[in-house]
């Protein structure tokens, strides 16, 4: 039954992501599962449900994250961080006392492609809105058409690791990858993420995605000792930054593998690793706008302005591949050994997504009922109301291990084996 309105198999792309997560997660695969499209309706949009002390947590989008008029169609512009805010400030020539009809009209000036490229290179993050025959066309999505959905290669030799509570480092932000680590979490690992002093995250973001996990600080540029003391208990290592990005602290996947033979090494990307665009910023909503879902969900009028999926679904369809992968991935190491490497991106689920077969309008669905698929927690920030993990083992529903801890509360370092 489909629970999300879409011109697009949302619903259907969200079951087999969770559902590949859920048997995953399950002895070889053999333990039943089962999942309610009610819930995934619930959990592919957790953060619009997340409430702090009862009250809603703040809206993680700011005002110039949207679609704009350019003078030859719309871009997608991304600002919820300050400093990407900051760079599409600068490009377009305004201050931070700019009003909205200020920014439209400074907008309006560029064409959308020329806009787009001018954002990225001065570290913004943006995308003009494309058709899907568009995208195809350009050099960026012929290499994102070549990327596989989950892509999994051996990096080299080594012995099976022992079964124990796998222990993953966790150096995402955003939706994607915390949510694949939150999932791991939910399923029995012990997670720490990372991040560096004085790049702040969204709170929203951060109550909605660090249940079940410890949050630390540590500066990779100044503190690379400490890294590869982690990365030494580590059996899993998530990352989710441009291609490259992390490279220069020692995490490039070969060498990775070549210092900590039999760790399972994950990369979740927005662009993936091929074609003229793998060194981009992005996210979900540009992805989107890209690729041209947002062009169809709009119902292909370019005056109208553009659409959005109903939930940030290639975010957390993602996501969830990535534990499903991470999952098989591990299991494999320690049934016969070896150092896997596993790759996805967004732009690789959009392909997925605009493959499937789709309806000529949206498809009409019920307003869900969330309250049953939410759980309150008693966490060091509040009293926090969150979605639960989706679906069932054995009947049994799925629950969040531990509450979001307060950001950077935790000593970088592993929990003692017991």
């Amino acid at each position: 039954m489909d629970t999300l309105r879409s011109r697009f198999r949302v619903t259907g792309v969200g079951v087999a992501a969770v559902g590949a997560s859920l048997l995953a997660a399950t002895t070889a695969g053999r333990d039943p599962v089962g999942l309610d499209t009610r819930q995934l309706a619930v959990a592919l949009r957790s953060e619009r449900y997340l409430r702090r002390d009862g009250a809603r947590a703040g809206d993680p989008f700011d005002p110039l994250s949207a679609f704009h008029r350019t003078a030859d169609g719309w871009l997608r512009l991304h600002a919820n961080y300050p400093w990407h805010r900051a760079a599409a400030l600068r490009v377009l020539g305004c201050d931070g006392s700019a009003g909205p009809d200020e920014l439209a009209a400074a907008v309006r000036r560029w064409s959308s492609v020329e806009l787009e490229t001018a954002l990225h290179e001065a570290g913004g993050v943006a995308a003009a809105v494309r058709t899907e025959q568009e995208w195809w066309a350009t050099e960026a999505g012929r290499a994102a058409r070549s990327l596989p959905l989950v892509e999994r290669r051996d990096l080299g030799p080594a012995a099976p690791r022992p079964q124990r509570r796998p222990r993953v480092l966790d150096l995402t932000r955003v939706i994607a990858g915390p949510v694949a680590t939150r999932t791991l979490a939910a399923h029995g690992a012990d997670v720490l993420r990372l991040d560096a002093p004085g790049r702040p995250e969204i709170p929203l973001q951060y109550w909605d995605t660090l249940p079940g996990k410890r949050s630390a600080l540590l500066d990779l540029r100044t503190d690379g000792t400490r890294l590869e003391e982690l990365l030494a208990g580590a059996d899993v290592v998530v990352t989710g930054y441009r291609p490259g990005a992390l490279d220069r602290f020692g995490l490039e996947p070969r060498k990775l593998a070549a210092r900590h033979p039999g760790l399972t090494i994950v990369t979740l990307s927005a662009w993936g690793h091929r074609g003229p665009w793998a060194q981009r910023r992005g996210f979900d909503s540009l992805v989107q706008a890209a690729t041209g879902i947002g062009f169809v969900e709009s119902g292909g009028d370019p005056q109208r302005p553009p659409g959005a999926l109903p939930a940030q679904v290639l975010d957390h369809a993602t996501g969830y591949l990535a534990a499903a992968a991470t999952l098989v991935a591990l299991a494999g190491q320690r049934r016969t050994g070896g150092t896997p490497h596993v790759r996805l991106s967004l732009v690789g689920t959009a392909a997925w997504l605009l493959d499937q077969p789709r309806a000529d309008g949206p498809v009409e669905v019920a307003e869900v009922d969330a309250a049953p698929h939410l759980e309150v927690v008693d966490a060091p920030d509040g009293r926090l109301t969150l979605a639960s993990p989706p679906g069932t083992v054995h009947g049994g529903g799925l629950h969040w291990p531990a509450p979001a801890p307060a950001f950077g509360s935790a000593t970088p370092a592993w929990t003692p084996v017991v």
